[in-house]
C-alpha cells in the first residue's frame, strides 16, 4: 500500500497520463528523475517546421490550494526544483504542472453511469522567463505563481506540445 504522500503523487501523474491519452499524445518517463522532469509529451507528425515536437513537465500535487488574484501561490518547489524549470536555455521545453486534489484520497475519483471523474483540476505554467536562483538550496523554497486561466485539459496540453511553447 502507497503511503499519502506516493498515493497522491500517483494520481497527480496518472492524472496527467489521462489528459495526454485523451489528446492522442506520446507520454515519455526518463528511466530516473535526475534532472527534475516527470514525464515528457511528444505530439506526433509535422508541425511547420518541427517534426515530433516534444514538452516536459514536473508534476507536483496540491491537496490544500491558496489561489489570490487569480494565481495559485505555489510553494512546493525548493530552488534546485526551480532551477530545473527555469530560463530560456533548455531545448525542450519545460514546465510545471500542478494538479490541485482533494485532500481525502478516498474523493480523488468518482465513477457515474455517464464515466470517470478526475478530481479536481491541474494548471500549468511556464518558467522560461524566470530566472534561475544563483546557488540553489533544496532546503529553501521558491514560490511560483500558477495562473488559474491555464488550466491543463487534452487541449491545453495538446497546444503546450504542438507549439512548444513559452506560455
Amino acid at each position: 500500500m502507497l503511503d499519502a504522500k506516493q498515493h497522491q503523487g500517483k494520481f497527480g501523474e496518472d492524472y496527467v497520463r489521462v489528459l495526454a491519452s485523451a489528446a492522442g499524445l506520446i507520454v515519455l518517463q526518463g528511466d530516473l528523475d535526475a534532472d527534475g522532469v516527470d514525464l515528457g509529451f511528444r505530439a506526433t507528425g509535422r508541425y511547420g517546421r518541427t517534426l515530433s515536437p516534444t514538452v516536459e513537465a514536473q508534476i507536483k500535487t496540491w491537496s490544500a490550494p491558496f489561489v489570490s488574484s487569480g494565481h495559485l501561490n505555489y510553494r512546493g518547489l525548493n530552488e534546485w526544483q526551480f532551477n530545473r524549470l527555469a530560463g530560456p536555455d533548455f531545448t525542450v521545453p519545460r514546465f510545471l504542472f500542478v494538479i490541485c486534489v482533494p485532500a481525502d484520497n478516498q474523493a480523488y475519483a468518482a465513477m457515474s453511469t455517464d464515466g470517470v471523474m478526475l478530481r479536481h483540476l491541474g494548471y500549468f505554467v511556464s518558467l522560461r522567463c524566470e530566472e534561475p536562483i544563483k546557488d540553489p538550496d533544496r532546503r529553501r523554497r521558491r514560490p511560483v505563481r500558477v495562473p488559474t486561466a491555464n488550466v491543463l485539459t487534452a487541449a491545453s496540453l495538446r497546444r503546450l506540445a504542438e507549439t512548444q511553447s513559452d506560455w
